[in-house]
């Protein structure tokens, strides 16, 4: 169990998403701009279960869910190794600046270590300088220019 930086007394609990955690899930998901159901939650969750290249946790202060990371993993052919991505990261706004999304961070980390990636990546909109300045001071650096495409009709 981790704790919060600058309070000892309150635990971080970080664990694995669970089906019964999807309210929890699409209100953070939500604050981070991606609003979802409770169902489509659950669905996302159960997604995360059955694919083991993929991470869902979550962080909780007595028994009260607070922050989630995401991450997935996969090959890179430029690379020749295996290379994550965080695909999310949320903290709810009445817990932050606590220290709960660098342990967050870190537990992602160690995960993706675990997983044997060679490299952990992570996008954030061009609005949001907050998070960059968050991932920077994190110890991660500005990479590569992401250009995206939706695909839909």
């Amino acid at each position: 169990m981790a704790q919060l930086a600058g309070s000892p007394e309150t635990p971080l609990r970080i664990r694995p998403a669970q089906l019964g955690d999807a309210s929890d899930v699409g209100a953070l998901l939500g604050e981070l701009g991606y609003p979802c159901t409770r169902e489509e939650a659950a669905e996302r969750i159960s997604r995360v279960l059955h694919d083991p290249r993929t991470s869902l946790l979550l962080g909780e202060i007595d028994g009260k869910v607070c922050g989630l990371v995401a991450m997935d993993s996969r090959y890179s052919i430029t690379r020749g190794a295996d290379l994550a991505r965080i695909t999310a990261l949320v903290v709810s706004p009445d817990c932050a600046r606590r220290g709960i999304g660098r342990q967050l961070l870190r537990e992602i980390e160690s995960v993706a270590r675990k997983a044997h990636a060679v490299r952990l990546e992570v996008t954030s909109n061009l609005r949001r300088e907050g998070a960059h300045a968050f991932y920077l001071d994190c110890g991660y650096i500005e990479g590569s220019r992401h250009f995206i495409k939706l695909l839909g009709d």
